[in-house]
């Protein structure tokens, strides 16, 4: 019970600190992606895994990841796929977006090293993997729009060039 307290604490805090920056003139940078829907928008720092092996490697072997950062994985084309969390130590929420940056699933609490197959269940060309719980948190679910550069601009929902 403590262990879920504490976390819920730190949660509510980096939320609130999401939630207080300033999206205003925020650029589209490699580096970060970010979310709106219904529930509002957020932000994460992230690396961005675009290549096979970059892919592969995901965020396997790291102990943590601060609560406001990621990984974006970008595959070239649209078409289901499949994780799984082999060497992977972190609980990650993985967030499945088509060709538009548009979320079509989400996969809550991916276990730590468990080898079983999670499946996209739709078409996806990029995944979003945040630490686990940040997705019910903040209300990420199908629908909601992703912004960053790796998104092709002329079939994005949310376009890099769009106001805030």
């Amino acid at each position: 019970m403590f262990h879920r307290h504490r976390l819920l604490k730190s949660v509510t805090v980096v939320l609130g600190l999401m939630f207080a920056a300033n999206l205003a003139g925020a650029e589209c940078r490699p580096d970060t992606v970010h979310l709106r829907g219904d529930w509002g928008k957020a932000r994460f720092s992230v690396e961005v895994a675009d290549n096979a092996s970059e892919r592969a490697r995901g965020l396997m072997e790291r102990p943590s990841m601060p609560l406001s950062a990621g990984m974006l994985f970008v595959y070239h084309q649209t078409r289901p796929v499949s994780f799984w969390m082999r060497n992977t130590l972190i609980p990650l929420d993985m967030i499945f977006l088509d060709e538009n940056g548009v979320v079509v699933n989400v996969h809550h609490n991916a276990i730590p090293l468990d080898e079983t197959l999670i499946p996209s269940r739709a078409p996806t060309r990029y995944v979003l993997e945040v630490n686990a719980g940040l997705s019910k948190a903040l209300g990420i679910t199908k629908g909601t729009e992703l912004r960053h550069p790796s998104v092709v601009q002329t079939n994005a929902a949310w376009r890099c060039a769009d106001p805030e």
